[in-house]
């Protein structure tokens, strides 16, 4: 597959978009179409390059590309095309060796670089794919790329049919298919915190909390969200509910945090019931991964447990009512591929709340790209 030829690869910048300059002309595609369909295989080399670990053997220093493929088990002529794509993104670079004539000082790990007299070394970008990196860097390369990749795939099946993607293309809904493999779901959580690792902060400095004595996070996870809220403000104590497992993972994190004395842990099912008697209850990133009957069911414990003066805290990303870009959008995309859930507008979660008997009080943005939708019972 090539790019289009002669002039066409010598024009300018795009112009800025209207509907006139974003139409087809007989000669090339809309440039934005391009450029989305083209960046595929950057991240599929992007994923590639992490699989093999080659950030792990570039982590002590710079190897040809030789080096690399022999450790590697594949083909350096071929492994040379998918790095030399690589680098141009800035993951990798390539840096002349010693014995090239260069007196830089810089050597291959194991050799004397490639026929040019250059190997390549990780930049800081490229350290984040190293395994062990905090980042989580290196688990959304290869989540995203990975399982939920081969769940893409069947997207066009998906549109004809109830079965998600990953019950196409894994055998098994999503989070039973991370539940059957732990090295994957361990990886999904990592990579979660990376993705979402500003939100928490975000949510606790933009809501105002000191109406609020104690707060439970439903469906809590490791409490990510529950600690930087009580972190903020520390007049307030906090539950995290979740089932038995997740609660149980969860309370290694609340001791590290040293927050053991403010926060306890508490499990069973949303679906059944949440404990009663907090003020505010935390609900994040849980109804975009369900269909609507599901996200009764867990609205309407959350509603059974709150008293007059509670409020239901919802996390999400609230779409836009037009067609303007926003991150929940492609958010979307990967609900509609691995679960039956969806993003909604904020008239959507209006209409959805009170289905549960809840009204939606206010619409608080954040920092980030969520926001926080408050709501109280229909009869406070």
């Amino acid at each position: 597959m090539t790019r289009p030829k002669g002039d066409q690869l010598r024009r300018k910048s795009p112009p800025t978009y209207s509907r006139e300059t974003a139409v087809a002309t007989a000669e090339t595609a809309p440039r934005g179409i391009q450029d989305t369909m083209f960046n595929v295989f950057m991240a599929r080399a992007l994923y590639v390059v992490t699989s093999l670990g080659i950030p792990d053997l570039l982590s002590d220093g710079a190897r040809s590309c030789r080096t690399l493929a022999d450790k590697t088990g594949v083909r350096a002529d071929s492994l040379h095309q998918v790095l030399r794509a690589v680098a141009s993104t800035g993951v990798l670079c390539t840096v002349p060796v010693r014995g090239a004539g260069t007196g830089d000082g810089n050597k291959d790990k194991d050799g004397e670089g490639d026929k040019d007299g250059r190997a390549y070394a990780l930049t800081p970008i490229g350290e984040t794919l190293c395994t062990g990196h905090p980042s989580g860097t290196r688990d959304m390369v290869l989540t995203l790329q990975g399982p939920i990749w081969d769940a893409l795939t069947v997207l066009p099946q998906r549109l004809t049919t109830e079965r998600t993607g990953t019950e196409i293309a894994l055998g098994l809904p999503w989070f039973d298919y991370l539940r059957q493999r732990p090295d994957r779901g361990a990886a999904f959580d990592r990579m979660m915190i990376a993705v979402h690792g500003d939100e928490p902060e975000a949510v606790a400095r933009a809501y105002d909390f000191s109406w609020a004595e104690h707060v439970t996070d439903v469906g809590g996870g490791v409490g990510t969200l529950l600690l930087a809220v009580l972190q903020e403000h520390p007049h307030l104590s906090g539950v995290l509910f979740d089932l038995p497992e997740g609660a149980e993972h969860a309370r290694e994190y609340i001791e590290a945090s040293g927050m053991a004395d403010r926060c306890v842990t508490d499990s069973g099912s949303f679906f059944d019931a949440v404990p009663p008697g907090s003020d505010a209850y935390l609900l994040s990133h849980i109804l975009h991964n369900c269909d609507e009957d599901s996200c009764l069911r867990i609205l309407r414990s959350c509603a059974a447990a709150m008293s007059p003066r509670s409020r239901l805290l919802v996390v999400e990303m609230v779409l836009p009512s037009g067609d303007e870009p926003h991150p929940g959008k492609m958010l979307d995309l990967a609900m509609v591929t691995l679960t039956t859930g969806r993003e909604r507008t904020a008239q959507e979660y209006e209409v959805l709340l009170a289905r549960a008997g809840l009204r939606l009080r206010e619409v608080v943005p954040t920092e980030s790209a969520v926001s926080v939708l408050e709501a109280v019972l229909e009869t406070a």
